[in-house]
């Protein structure tokens, strides 16, 4: 072989060499970058790739259990919620034309499925009487004097029997419905 040949097979070599340096360099630099993420995934990076895929997979396979396990509470504390008596409605009135100041009143208080009470009190000038009458989905067993069916109606109006509320309306749900 002569010189120039020898030359440029060198010359090949060297830029061969090179070139195999570079993506050394190149490859090392990606799996520093692959260690990075492996470590940040297990902690210490010691362990192999189906070790971790197998501890991610637990790790997502608990949280998936616990949040099954906080939809149950959330929506025990719905049906909790729907079940409170919470709608409340009061009307005042004069029972008797003599008297004045609309000191009796009458007051609905049921959950969002219509069941509760409605407490009606009567005051006169020398006494005062109170009456409970139970209410099941809107409706008594007794009869509801009008003041008792305003305020029952009042408590009952614009209630939204979804299966999930929205939103929780304002703890003060009293209507002054006179």
């Amino acid at each position: 072989m002569d010189d120039s040949t020898l030359t440029t097979v060198a010359l090949a070599a060297a830029g061969v060499a090179v070139l195999a340096v570079v993506m050394a360099v190149v490859a090392l630099l990606r799996l520093r970058g692959v260690r990075r993420d492996f470590t940040a995934l297990d902690g210490d990076g010691g362990a192999d790739i189906a070790r971790v895929a197998a501890s991610q997979s637990r790790r997502i396979d608990g949280l998936a259990s616990e949040i099954a396990r906080l939809r149950e509470h959330v929506a025990t504390a719905e049906d909790d919620v729907r079940q409170s008596l919470r709608n409340v409605a009061v009307v005042r009135y004069d029972a008797f034309g003599d008297m004045g100041g609309r000191l009796s009143f009458s007051a609905a208080i049921v959950d969002d499925a219509g069941d509760g009470i409605v407490i009606s009190s009567i005051h006169a000038r020398g006494e005062s009487r109170t009456y409970a009458k139970g209410v099941v989905g809107g409706r008594s067993s007794i009869t509801l004097t009008p003041e008792e069916q305003q305020a029952l109606a009042s408590a009952t109006q614009g209630e939204t029997r979804t299966s999930a509320p929205t939103a929780l309306p304002h703890p003060d749900r009293t209507k002054d419905a006179s």
